[in-house]
């Protein structure tokens, strides 16, 4: 946390809301939109900053990155073997770290978000599988300003002058009458709309616009369909 701390103060301004709903008892998912590189040690000031030291998961790419990974490491994250046999893992430690009354912070989208406007795409269903499973609640989180610090897939950092940065929470996703159901894939895909859709709203509120109607969907590159989109994604 020391690193998060020590990158994050003298580069930026920081402006926390929402903080209320943190203060809670017990382990929970945070799940937040991906806009830069850098946004995790944004999120992890924020979660420290309000007694939640985040246990976060992030791809294993990240820790073969030289500058990035060592961060990651530093920063308590746990590589995410996608499409592999150790895949398993990181779900099973993020079961485990809920049930021991830990904060795990997760990027729905699974990446950095390609929407040429930043806004949240579609996400993924780890983060839902991992709340019916624990029963733990799904804090939304919303931030705007690190992608000002190091724009998506630049690699390039434009450190000063400081750059405003804020983070809002919001009240836990309402997940409850999924909960205790069969998690078919089904149910999983309801809860995740339910969490990228809180995490949108969270991010008009502090954009100050709306988001787009069709949400981005990187599975829907190259069907014909237009850039990504996918229908009925309004938040």
């Amino acid at each position: 946390m020391v690193i998060a701390k020590t990158a994050v103060v003298p580069l930026t301004r920081r402006v926390w809301r929402g903080t209320e709903h943190l203060d809670r008892p017990g382990g929970v998912v945070v799940c937040a939109n991906h806009l830069s590189h850098v946004d995790f040690l944004v999120l992890a000031h924020f979660l420290y900053d309000n007694g939640r030291p985040p246990f976060f998961l992030a791809k294993e790419s990240v820790f073969r990155t030289p500058v990035l990974g060592r961060l990651a490491a530093l920063a308590g994250q746990i590589p995410v073997y996608r499409n592999t046999g150790r895949a398993v893992e990181a779900y099973r430690a993020a079961v485990g770290a809920i049930r021991a009354g830990k904060t795990v912070p997760i990027y729905p989208e699974g990446t950095i978000t390609r929407d040429p406007q930043l806004w949240p795409m579609t996400g993924k269903t780890g983060a839902a599988r991992i709340a019916l499973e624990t029963g733990c609640p799904v804090i939304p989180v919303a931030q705007w300003g690190p992608q000002e610090i190091m724009a998506p897939y630049s690699g390039r950092l434009r450190p000063f002058p400081r750059k405003t940065v804020t983070v809002l929470a919001g009240p836990p996703v309402d997940l409850t009458d999924l909960q205790g159901r069969p998690v078919t894939g089904e149910v999983v895909r309801e809860a995740t709309d339910r969490i990228v859709a809180d995490i949108v709203r969270l991010l008009e509120e502090l954009r100050g616009e709306p988001a787009p109607v069709e949400r981005y969907d990187l599975r829907r590159q190259g069907d014909g369909r237009g850039p990504g989109a996918v229908a009925g994604g309004r938040a």
